[in-house]
């Protein structure tokens, strides 16, 4: 019996029919009809009403167990998914924890990479000094000299100026007598003609040049440079980019030397070349 059909009470006198429950029938048929007082048909409906509210309340509780047990159902689905994802971040996290310990044990287990005097590319044999240089950049950034892993002249060192910048440096010791820089664009030659006589023989020399090198080169100033071993310096002119390594007293012409016009077609810079850059090693004067 389907206890949510809607259940009718006929009241005839001394009868009592349930529509629902039992079809409408005539009173000589109808179950109660065998009652026959007021009093006992009053009872036998209230106890049918609390049978009907009895079955009435055992449905709802038992809607109210299968809406519970979905929930359930669901919560458990829940926590199994994301017990599911934490497991996973934490063997990720345990994962990506191996790895980069795995990695820092391979970088300990390397032997650092060997820096050469200077940065050169490579070290220079037994008797010689590393040197590394570069030129000006244009107007604006100044050359740069290294020896022996010390820095000569740079912009950083506030020692460098517009025209040749010149460092001297002891050929036996290695270590640095003297910078210097002439003006070669607004200024006169003749402190450079004066400086570079006095240079004394075995030292060695290194020039660089910065915006202007070349507009008040005389011919005694070249003359002077090209003893030292410079095979360029007749041909240095307006705004070239030049460097060069030589020695007093040296009796042939210095390797170490490199030249970029000043041209139009192929200038890096509005104006100027681009920067020369050298490196390479220098025999220690044996006395």
């Amino acid at each position: 019996m389907d206890l949510n059909d809607r259940t009718t009470l006929l009241l005839d006198g001394s009868s009592l029919c349930f529509g629902s429950v039992f079809p409408r029938q005539s009173e000589a048929s109808c179950p109660c009809c065998s009652v026959r007082t007021p009093a006992a048909c009053s009872a036998a409906v209230a106890v049918t009403w609390a049978i009907l509210q009895v079955g009435n309340t055992e449905s709802q509780y038992a809607e109210m167990f299968r809406a519970s047990g979905v929930l359930k159902i669901a919560a458990l689905v829940s926590a199994f998914f994301l017990a599911v994802f934490l497991a996973f971040q934490m063997l990720e996290i345990n994962m990506d924890f191996r790895i980069g310990s795995g990695m820092a044990r391979v970088a300990e287990d390397r032997p650092p990479a060997h820096r050469h005097k200077c940065d050169l590319s490579k070290a220079c044999p037994v008797g010689h000094f590393s040197f590394k240089m570069a030129s000006g950049a244009a107007s604006v950034v100044g050359p740069r000299m290294c020896l022996e892993d010390k820095l000569l002249m740079s912009s950083v060192k506030n020692n460098v100026g517009r025209g040749i910048n010149i460092a001297l440096v002891n050929g036996v010791t290695g270590e640095l007598n003297l910078t210097a820089s002439f003006d070669m664009w607004g200024g006169d030659v003749t402190p450079l003609i004066q400086f570079l006589k006095r240079i004394e023989d075995g030292t060695i020399v290194m020039m660089a040049s910065f915006d202007d090198p070349a507009t008040k080169l005389n011919d005694e100033a070249r003359k002077l440079i090209a003893d030292l071993g410079s095979t360029v310096v007749n041909n240095l002119a307006f705004r070239d980019n030049w460097i060069f390594v030589g020695g007093k007293g040296i009796k042939t012409k210095s390797p170490f030397e490199q030249h970029i016009k000043n041209s139009a077609d192929t200038n890096k810079f509005d104006g100027w070349p681009e920067v020369l850059e050298m490196e390479g090693c220098v025999p220690r004067r044996q006395f």
